[in-house]
């Protein structure tokens, strides 16, 4: 039985495991080593059952415990080539970190295939991924992006599990206390999803297959959970879609949520 479990979500840390109760992977790792692990162990999983981590981008909301929390267990991490570079020149991998670049055709690890696509974000070479389970469930994380593309509209397309990015409120980030420069670069289309234009992209989702949906990186200071729900409700209702019938929507909380099973 295939299990997500999002373990954190947010600007102060991203980290998924996704697997089974067995041994699985994570995507990103960006909160401490030791929430990370306490985290993993609070849903009866042991950090050495990681196969690999996965890492979407450089930023420091999605590695801050990489470094320690591969050299201790020893897993391989794969990323981008454009990431990996970023993050050898910002220092945040050492000679413990086994790290390897994972290319557009994707790979595979202990039956789990992985492939990635690209994201819109101001970084040096950002990633999503679809993670094909052996029980053939697709699951694709697709956060930190200013806009969806064609080529990232294609790869969810079909996915049984999307965790998408509904970051803010557009409302209260241009009344917040951001600076100009700040909110320019989060409503640009190499910063991040608005609850409004998460929202727009589920309909199309679940008519292509995806039962699951969960809202994911939202902001603390920009947005309200309860708003982010309320705005893929009310799209997916307008297009005749009902709640529990067509699909399941979660917010996933800050600190992390429920395991989905599936």
């Amino acid at each position: 039985m295939t299990r997500l479990y999002p373990l954190f979500s947010g600007s102060s840390g991203n980290c998924y495991y996704l697997g089974t109760a067995e041994n699985g992977v994570l995507i990103d790792a960006g909160r401490s080593a030791r929430q990370i692990e306490n985290a993993l162990r609070e849903h009866e999983l042991s950090p050495d059952r990681i196969r690999a981590v996965f890492i979407t981008h450089e930023h420091s909301d999605h590695i801050q415990g990489l470094r320690v929390f591969a050299s201790r267990w020893g897993m391989p991490v794969y990323a981008s080539g454009g990431t990996i570079r970023a993050m050898e020149q910002k220092n945040y991998l050492n000679e413990k970190v086994h790290i390897a670049p994972v290319t557009v055709q994707g790979m595979e690890t202990d039956d789990v295939r992985i492939k990635p696509f690209p994201v819109s974000h101001d970084c040096a070479e950002g990633f999503g991924y679809v993670i094909e389970t052996p029980d053939g469930r697709k699951t694709a994380f697709a956060t930190d992006t200013g806009k969806v593309t064609e080529e990232m509209a294609a790869a969810l397309k079909g996915c049984d599990t999307v965790v998408i990015e509904s970051n803010h409120d557009v409302r209260m980030l241009e009344s917040g206390g951001y600076s100009y420069i700040l909110k320019k670069r989060i409503l640009s289309d190499i910063g991040h999803l608005s609850n409004d234009t998460c929202a727009s992209q589920l309909t199309e989702l679940v008519r292509t297959g995806t039962t699951r949906l969960l809202l994911a990186h939202l902001s603390r200071e920009n947005n309200i959970p309860a708003l982010a729900e309320q705005t893929a409700l009310c799209e997916l209702q307008v297009n005749g879609m009902k709640r529990n019938q067509d699909y399941i929507l979660n917010v996933v909380p800050e600190q992390g949520g429920k395991p989905l099973l599936y």
